[in-house]
């Protein structure tokens, strides 16, 4: 595991450990489908983050840039 997916399981945990502590709602879906919508969402940004990020920029002459 790299660090930023340690340092996420870590701050998930510290959450829901505060949540039960003051007695909050977790702030997740209370059902298991929805549940299984945010792992979905969670696993597809980190795929598209790891895969898409190294592609190379083909449409730069047509960014406005700083001055718009």
């Amino acid at each position: 595991m790299n660090m930023k997916t340690c340092l996420g399981f870590l701050l998930a945990f510290a959450l829901g450990a505060l949540c039960a502590l003051l007695e909050l709602p977790l702030p997740a879906p209370p059902v298991f489908i929805g549940a299984l919508l945010v792992v979905a969402m969670t696993v597809g940004y980190t795929l598209t983050d790891r895969f898409a990020s190294h592609r190379e920029c083909s449409n730069k002459q047509n960014c406005g840039g700083p001055t718009g």
